[in-house]
């Protein structure tokens, strides 16, 4: 016998743990549905960024299920906060064989996209916060922050009792999620005693407000509550201040980010209240989380990075509780987990929402939102 063909068995006995490891790698593909473009494309890229360190870590970490060690591959796809958008990324997500989605962000876009999922048969975990979304009972829709009727109805007790918020006015962009939190906060604030002075809408993309100014400057309000995202809430308190309007702005998550005050300029200041989930620097996880994200992309995370994050890690925990990577075996799991992430803790009620959602209120520092006390 050669020398060469003795060596053969010594050989393949060597090779075959490399050979039978490779075979045991299992990509889980992972979509993502967040606006990547256009005016709110700052907050999509840092929801990406978000969930892109979560599946690195994953990976460097080899979780195995059934035998196989998974890699997680994120598919991103920008669905410009446009509903027929959202529904077109939904179907090209699942005709590309995505065993979860996180996101879409904007309610207006979530809606329709669940029911996309839903029906597919794939697990969504939103950060989109309109109450209508859980309210469909749909088995594979779940959100991972605090919904509308959590944070609206939570700013305005804190504004009545640590503001003295008597009087307000109500302005919304008309979309799903800005109609849905003011309704919520309008709601709230009627039950405790406030009084809502009046309630006017503008176009999602508009800039200029001074006719709703006009009227807002002669009823005078102690505060004006913004149903809306950064876009336009930057202009809207740079115009307030110009019309010489006092009143404290409040707003929910879509205001509670750096892009608000880099949209609103020297007009951003400590008059500015917002609500958001708990605070990351609440905890040593999320200290740590904000330093390495900072390390990372240069910049510290904005409003949801962290529940992006959180949102594939607790995917991956239902899908080690299960045993399987398939949404129809780890959704069951995931309707039990506890999971503790950077943003808080997870556990979900009957309709996917979260129980006992936390609920930070902001104030504008600068311009920047600094936490000042959760509920």
């Amino acid at each position: 016998m050669s020398l060469h063909k003795s060596l053969m068995p010594v050989m393949l006995a060597v090779f075959a743990p490399l050979l039978v490891q490779a075979e045991e790698i299992q990509t889980v593909k992972i979509g993502f549905s967040s606006p990547l473009s256009g005016a709110q494309a700052a907050i999509g890229k840092d929801n990406e960024a978000g969930l892109q360190m979560a599946a690195e870590r994953l990976n460097a970490r080899g979780l195995v299920i059934a035998g196989k060690k998974l890699q997680f591959e994120i598919v991103s796809e920008d669905d410009h906060v446009d509903i027929q958008s959202g529904v077109t990324v939904a179907k090209k997500l699942v005709d590309a064989g995505v065993k979860g989605v996180l996101g879409p962000y904007h309610s207006a876009v979530a809606l329709p996209a669940s029911k996309v999922y839903n029906d597919a048969g794939i697990v969504m975990a939103t950060v989109a916060t309109n109450p209508q979304i859980t309210r469909q009972n749909l088995p594979y829709v779940f959100r991972v922050v605090a919904s509308d009727s959590q944070q609206g109805g939570k700013l305005a007790t804190f504004a009545l009792i640590k503001l003295g918020v008597k009087t307000v006015s109500i302005i919304d962009d008309r979309t799903a999620y800005g109609q849905g939190l003011a309704d919520e906060f309008e709601k709230v604030a009627k039950s405790i005693g406030m009084q809502v002075l009046g309630r006017q809408s503008i176009a999602e993309k508009a800039t200029e407000f001074a006719p709703i100014l006009s009227t807002i400057k002669g009823q005078k309000p102690d505060a004006v509550f913004y149903g809306g995202a950064a876009p336009q809430a930057g202009p809207l308190v740079r115009q307030l201040k110009q019309q010489g309007i006092k009143s404290l702005f409040l707003g929910g998550d879509g205001i509670c980010s750096s892009e608000m005050g880099r949209l609103g300029g020297d007009a951003i200041g400590s008059y500015i209240y917002c609500t958001q989930g708990r605070s990351m620097l609440e905890s040593a996880e999320g200290k740590s989380f904000t330093a390495d994200f900072k390390k990372k992309f240069n910049r510290l995370p904005d409003v949801y990075a962290a529940s992006f994050f959180d949102g594939l890690n607790l995917m991956a925990e239902a899908m080690k509780v299960a045993g399987s990577i398939e949404p129809k075996q780890y959704a069951v799991a995931l309707k039990k987990v506890q999971y503790k992430g950077i943003a808080g803790s997870y556990r979900f009620d009957e309709r996917h929402d979260l129980k006992d959602a936390p609920v930070t209120v902001f104030q504008f520092n600068s311009s920047e939102p600094a936490a000042i006390s959760s509920y």
